[in-house]
């Protein structure tokens, strides 16, 4: 084989295995690319621990995910506005792990952050909420931050917008969205710099 054909076998599966990022799939709503995960992906089981109940975690779980309870514990322990909440919570944290897709509505498609609340809203609780983030923003009740709930909506400003972005509230600070293109539904530490300077309000819809 010539050095030019080794070269052309090396440089195409270099481009073969490098992975791919287009301008394109950024959500001109919603989206900027926020900081590293800081948990791993987790089945449905792996739910908050102390939300809803006090079961501590084990040595095998993430450090980030230490407050996490059994579904089970969720949903016996909740009736009215909070079995609605413990609705969300499961519902959202079922959604762990995927992918990010402009647009997205679906777990098959992938998810943006506001397709991430709608599909959540819609499949526990049957409420068809707006598309965008910002009108999303409009419905339901303000809440101030000392007053969250699990369920609850969280707004951000990640595009120099003030409702640009939008996450479900999980309790113990922590929400879930669809962050941006690469990235995947994961947990985050709402104490973190990046979203604490970022955070613009929040909203209760399910009462």
């Amino acid at each position: 084989m010539t050095r030019a054909a080794c070269a052309l076998l090396i440089a195409s599966s270099a481009f073969c295995f490098a992975p791919c990022c287009f301008a394109n799939d950024v959500d001109p709503y919603a989206e900027a690319l926020a900081p590293a995960p800081t948990t791993t992906p987790a089945s449905s089981g792996n739910i908050f621990r102390k939300w809803f109940g006090s079961k501590k975690a084990t040595e095998t779980e993430s450090p980030a995910l230490e407050h996490v309870a059994p579904v089970e514990e969720i949903t016996t322990a909740a009736s009215g506005p909070a079995q609605r909440a413990s609705d969300l919570v499961v519902g959202s944290l079922g959604l762990l792990g995927i992918g990010y897709r402009r647009g997205g509505n679906t777990p098959q498609s992938g998810f943006d952050c506001s397709g991430m609340v709608r599909y959540v809203f819609q499949n526990t609780l049957g409420l068809d909420l707006p598309r965008r983030a910002e009108e999303i923003s409009r419905v339901g009740t303000k809440v101030n931050r000392n007053d969250l709930k699990p369920g609850d909506l969280v707004f951000y400003n990640t595009l120099k917008k003030t409702f640009s972005h939008v996450g479900i509230y999980l309790g113990n600070n922590r929400c879930i969205p669809a962050p941006a293109t690469g990235g995947v539904v994961r947990v985050e530490d709402m104490g973190e710099s990046y979203w604490a300077r970022r955070f613009t309000g929040a909203r209760r819809v399910a009462e």
